[in-house]
């Protein structure tokens, strides 16, 4: 695919915004699935899914199947989730058991990949059992987390969330006691990247979202970026939110941490003009510990960004308007989302930037 109709710059005083095209072409989602979520780590499920040995869950990342299993020896593993044989897809859901079983021709695979049997198969000729085993990726686990990266040159886990684990440590924020709490989901008409853009800029609060705009000190709100992420600093009015982290990781992660509880939001395409956002949130045994209202203040905001990203993707289909230029005060997140997505487009991923 073409992409030299978007020539960035590292200077946001000159810069323009990615070109209508890149959001409303479908050509765009099938390289997009190969070049940035098939190389980067994405977060596919919780770690307390696959806390012990037989546990395993099925996922899929950008429509390519995954089962997440943990073995006898303890080793989380990471695999295609797709038979050797036929195609067919081998688990569902989540569960436990010593092996995953294909339901379509009763091929068994362990727990570390191998074939195991496959009835019926006697008189094929070069045929070698132990030489088939199902394609393996990286797996990964942080906090209630489970991430998988199918690029075995892609930057590590470590790399990519830099100072992030450090950072959320000095808060008091033991990620790795925290449980699940809700999940919600929604469906937008929108491409992906709008709703990326939207969530990476403070600019758009005194317009779309008044409510949180009277809550928050709009003057002392930043964006900082780092090579495969930005932090936001958005200090609340009355001072609640003195200890609170905003994170999003390249390309689709977004993290919203306190001392005792954080929520998620996993972006995923579901079609070039379509996209899912899941939202998590994580707290203490004690369930005080995630803030009154907070789910519901969080679903406002959220039907607030609904309406502007779905009006933004109409009105990317103008033929009066093809790239915008940006904010040197407000949107410096949204160019670095811009320079590092042209990157990954291009195979530059491990580049990174500052």
């Amino acid at each position: 695919m073409n992409l030299d109709d978007y020539c960035p710059t590292v200077d946001l005083s000159r810069a323009a915004t990615l070109p209508a095209r890149w959001y409303i072409d479908p050509e765009f989602l099938p390289l997009e699935r190969r070049q940035i979520f098939g190389r980067t780590w994405q977060a596919v499920g919780h770690a307390r899914d696959v806390a012990n040995p037989g546990d395993y869950f099925a996922c899929e990342i950008a429509g390519e199947p995954v089962v997440v299993a943990r073995a006898k020896d303890g080793e989380l593993r990471a695999f295609s989730n797709v038979c050797r044989h036929r195609a067919s897809l081998i688990a569902e859901g989540k569960g436990s058991g010593p092996s995953l079983r294909c339901p379509y021709h009763n091929w068994t695979y362990s727990l570390e990949g191998r074939l195991l049997s496959q009835p019926e198969f006697e008189g094929v000729e070069d045929w070698d059992k132990d030489r088939i085993c199902l394609p393996q990726f990286r797996v990964a686990v942080w906090g209630p987390f489970v991430f998988v990266n199918q690029d075995a040159q892609a930057p590590s886990i470590d790399e990519v969330l830099g100072k992030i684990p450090s950072e959320v440590a000095s808060i008091g924020c033991e990620v790795g006691r925290l449980h699940f709490v809700e999940r919600r989901d929604y469906l937008i008409n929108c491409n992906w990247k709008v709703y990326i853009d939207n969530y990476l800029e403070g600019y758009h609060l005194p317009a779309a979202h008044p409510g949180l705009y009277r809550a928050v000190d709009y003057k002392q709100y930043r964006v900082d970026t780092f090579a495969y992420y930005s932090s936001q600093y958005a200090p609340m009015r009355d001072g609640s939110g003195a200890d609170a982290l905003y994170y999003w990781i390249f390309p689709n992660f977004m993290l919203n941490i306190y001392p005792n509880n954080i929520s998620s939001n996993i972006i995923l395409p579901a079609g070039h003009d379509k996209t899912l956002t899941i939202f998590e949130w994580f707290a203490g045994r004690d369930m005080t510990a995630l803030p009154e209202g907070a789910i519901e203040f969080s679903d406002q905001i959220q039907q607030e960004d609904i309406k502007i990203c779905e009006s933004v993707q109409k009105g990317l289909h103008s033929t009066t308007y093809n790239q915008g230029r940006f904010s040197v005060k407000r949107e410096n997140g949204v160019h670095h989302f811009h320079l590092l997505l042209e990157k990954c487009l291009r195979g530059k991923f491990t580049c990174g930037s500052s």
